[in-house]
Formats: C-alpha cells, structure tokens, sequence
C-alpha cells in the first residue's frame, strides 16, 4: 500500500488522538432559513469552531445550500474541520458578491486544517463566462475564486469538488505542508480562465489522486515554489499542467524541486509546460524538475519548455528570457498528440535549458498522415538521452517555435 503523505497522517493523528473531546458544530442547528442561506450561519459556526481549545469540527449535511460568501480566518485554537456533505452554490450575478474584493470561500491562517466530506462547491460561473474580456482587457473587473487558501499549513483537502468557478477554482498560495488528495474540478473545456488549481510562494504542496476537467491550466504554478509533487492526476479537458508564466515581476523568486509523475493528459492543450515570458525583468531559477511516467490521449503539445511565452501579443520579443531553467529529468511519456511537434524546447538565446535529461519517449501524431508522424523542435537546449525509446528522434531539427494555446 502507497503511503499517503506525512501531513495527512499528522491531522489524522492531531483529530484521533481528541477523538473523545472532538466538538461538533452543525450548520442547521445555527438558524438556517427556508432560502437555505448558510452566509451568516457559517460565519458564527467558524468563529465559535476557532475559539474551541478541543478539535472542532463544522458540518453541512446533505442537500442544496446557498453562501454568498465566506471568509474564514484564524488562527484556531486546536486542529478543524469543515465538512461539507452537500452542494453548497453561490450567486450566479458576479456583482452581487458582497465584497468583491474578497475570493467566494477563502480560508486564511490556520493550522491542521481538513476541508473534507464529498461535498461540491459550485460557483455558478456560467453568466460570468460570457462577459469575462480579462484576457484583452487588463481593467476588468476581478472575478471571485471558488476557494482560496492562504498561510495555512499541515493541511488537507480532501474528496472535494468544485465545480464552475467564475474565475480560477483554487488557490493555495503562501502555505507549508497541504495536501490535496481526490480534489476533482469540473467546468467545461470553454470556460474561461477556470485553472483547476493555481499554488504559490509555498514549501511542501502535494497532490494526489486529482481529476481536474476545465477550461484553462489543470494546475498552475507561481514563484516561490519549493517541493511540490503532484501524482495520479487525470487531466482533461484542459491546458495541461504548467510551471508558470514566469518573469513579468522582478521581485520573482527561485522555483525547485517540482515532481509531476503518472499523471494523464486526455485531449488537453498542452500536456507538462514550462513558460516564461521574453523582455521581461525577472531573474529567477526554474531546477529540479521531474516529468516521469506521463500518458498522452490525443493531447496537444504534450512536453513543452516555452520561454517566448507571449499571448496575445502582449509583450515584446525583442530581448530573451533572463530566467535560467536547469536540471530538467523527462523519463517515460507515451501516448498520443493532436499536433505534430511532440516534444518542444524552446529555451532562451541568453539562458539555454542546462542539464536536460529526457528518455524512454513514445509518442504518436493522431494528425493527417499526409504530414508525416512525430516531430521534435529544440532552440537552445543542452540535453543528454537517457536510454530506452526515441520516438521520434529527438532534435533533429529547429526553427522558429509558433504560438502555442495560453
């Protein structure tokens, strides 16, 4: 049996180890009404749940729920836990969000955390989608997150869907030590800006067991990253899996140590990414990374080191990526490709990918076959193959990288 990740077993432990002075808090029993509004009675739950010197645990049973909005902050007193075994739904109309500075569900500073229960999170995001122009317009108005986790640590979310984020579904961003396992996201593959789960500026991020089906990245990752394994993750339909875009902010910082291994990308638009943005001021480090044991559906561009990242046009190419990407390990990826170039490197003019280690590759172009099969590109890119299948043949030719998907 796979061992689950350390931070699991230590909330497992913190909760059992009070399992007789655990206290519960049920959602119903704080006045709920016949519009199954839990706005305010969350809030008073949280707030009596943080300040219990025992293990506490908040429930919302089965059924329907309404929440405007959620803001949950600590520090709590002892480990908590928000069950949720329900739908809970937000309102569909963006600008009747109470705060519209502040995220749907946002959980900030606290401790052997476990978010938990089967429950779904549903964003409503549908009429959002079709008035959401923050792609082209840089002044647009922001659009709340389904759930945002900030400076929490040792914990975990666990069997938990969100479903229809008006914007981006999750993030986890300044935190140490949390687990997602069977987290599931679902929208539509044309929903706009709907990453399944954006992380950053954090040590020790793990997921595991994850289906993520959206409309943009699978999993998006930020600066600061250190430690981050992501496992057994189905995604598609999607963007695939990305480190980045990096390198539009100077005060950017390293990222290391990054695992992405038996994952599945089914139809996807890119498969694992790597992206940094050209003429940009950024300096930073990109090492350390794994992309082990990977299987491609039909997935587009499925192995990428981009670092002329320019949607859109919203940049200037006249001057190279200043962010140095090393120490790449690319082992066992099969399967098959909607676009012709498999495996595309490029690396900077002024930066070139350093220790590259790439092998075991298998993959199919499902295309017209009048074009030929598989093709690899490589600008830039100091490698070395490290045994087993070569198909196709790995750089034997360059030239300009086109435009790929966001």
């Amino acid at each position: 049996m796979e061992q689950q990740p350390l931070v699991f077993l230590a909330i497992v432990l913190a909760l059992s180890s009070y399992a007789h002075g655990l206290k519960i808090f049920d959602i119903s029993s704080y006045g709920v009404g016949a519009d199954k509004d839990i706005t305010a009675a969350l809030d008073k739950a949280w707030k009596e749940a943080i300040a219990s010197p025992e293990p506490a645990k908040i429930t919302i049973g089965s059924g329907e729920w309404i929440l405007k909005q959620a803001h949950l902050e600590g520090p709590s007193k002892s480990p908590l836990e928000l069950e949720v075994k329900g739908t809970i739904k937000a309102l569909s109309d963006p600008t009747q969000l109470p705060n519209k500075e502040w995220e749907w569900v946002t959980v900030n500073y606290v401790n052997y955390f476990t978010l938990s229960g089967g429950g779904v999170f549903d964003g409503m995001g549908e009429q959002a989608w079709k008035t959401n122009d923050c792609h082209v317009n840089t002044k647009c108005a922001k659009l709340p997150i389904n759930l945002s986790f900030n400076f929490i640590n040792n914990s975990i979310i666990q069997d938990i869907t969100t479903k229809d984020s008006k914007n981006f579904h999750s993030n986890c961003i300044s935190s140490n030590n949390v687990t997602f396992l069977r987290y599931k996201v679902s929208a539509p593959h044309d929903s706009p800006n709907t990453d399944g789960l954006h992380i950053a500026r954090n040590i020790g991020i793990t997921i595991l067991d994850a289906v993520i089906q959206t409309g943009d990245d699978c999993i998006s990752m930020g600066d600061q990253m250190t430690d981050v394994m992501i496992k057994n993750v189905k995604c598609g339909p999607g963007h695939g899996i990305s480190i980045g875009s990096m390198g539009k902010n100077i005060e950017e910082k390293d990222v290391s140590r990054i695992t992405i291994q038996n994952c599945t990308f089914d139809n996807t638009a890119n498969g694992v990414r790597i992206k940094t943005w050209p003429s940009a001021p950024a300096t930073l480090t990109i090492s350390d990374l794994n992309f082990l044991d990977l299987t491609m559906i039909n997935a587009s561009n499925p192995v990428i080191i981009d670092q002329q990242y320019c949607p859109w046009n919203l940049c200037s190419l006249d001057k190279p990526s200043s962010i140095q990407i090393s120490k790449v390990k690319i082992q066992n990826v099969k399967g098959t490709s909607s676009t012709q170039d498999v495996v595309i490197f490029s690396c900077s003019t002024s930066k070139p990918c350093q220790d590259v280690q790439i092998g075991d590759i298998d993959l199919k172009f499902t295309g017209d076959p009048a074009l030929g099969g598989a093709t690899t590109k490589c600008q830039n890119v100091k490698y070395t193959f490290t045994g087993g299948a070569q198909n196709p043949p790995l750089c034997q030719r360059s030239s300009a990288p086109k435009p790929f998907p966001m």
